[in-house]
């Protein structure tokens, strides 16, 4: 692996700039922004996140790379770079399908679609920057031998988008679900004919007999 230079960082900029204009123009149409923010940044957190650990565990594949510290930055910087690609593809995807949900219905036509364009974007990554001279693979590394470029990080692009789009959604009907039991656990039952009767569970009114109603806290 290289020393860093400026044309590592020409494409992943271009991205970085056509990320942050979508978002704001999203923010602006989008009824519920906090929920838009929030969203994105999971996106972006678990992004990171897994493309980091395949960098790290990937780099013996790679010429010259060691597990010190100037080579796992060098993994940190690349993920950041991954991560803005995970989102032109979700934005991508936004203006292609006309809805800024449309993961939460990943039905197989559009998962064959995501990481279609996830591989092909990292084959043309790949054979740019391996033609540079930014790295090169060491004997380990497992071909792609039609398009001559890496097998592991065309299938890390191919992989963890899908991974990412499908996991968020499940974290969030999970927050929703305890948050439901939650709700349900807090209720209240009273008496409507004497207030002041209130338990944690269904019954009767020790007063009067009455069934008593379900509230809220």
């Amino acid at each position: 692996m290289q020393v860093l230079n400026p044309g590592l960082f020409l494409v992943p900029g271009i991205a970085l700039f056509l990320v942050i204009v979508a978002y704001l123009y999203f923010f602006r149409r989008v009824p519920n922004k906090f929920a838009y923010r929030k969203y994105i940044v999971l996106v972006a957190g678990l992004a990171f996140l897994l493309n980091f650990l395949w960098e790290v565990s990937q780099g013996f594949l790679y010429v010259g790379y060691q597990y010190d510290w100037k080579h796992i930055s060098f993994c940190a910087l690349a993920s950041v770079a991954d991560v803005v690609m995970v989102l032109i593809l979700f934005y991508g995807f936004v203006l292609v399908y006309g809805e800024i949900g449309w993961t939460q219905n990943l039905t197989p036509i559009r998962v064959a679609l995501l990481t279609l364009a996830g591989g092909a974007g990292a084959i043309v990554a790949e054979k740019i920057h391996t033609a540079r001279g930014s790295w090169s693979y060491t004997d380990a590394m497992p071909m792609l031998l039609w398009v001559n470029v890496g097998l592991i990080p065309v299938l890390q692009f191919t992989v963890l988008p899908l991974l990412v789009f499908c996991v968020i959604p499940m974290m969030r009907m999970r927050q929703r679900n305890s948050k439901s039991k939650e709700n349900r656990g807090n209720a209240t039952y009273t008496c409507p004919r004497h207030l002041e009767v209130k338990s944690d569970k269904p019954g009767n009114c020790p007063k009067c007999g009455m069934a008593l109603v379900k509230g809220d806290n």
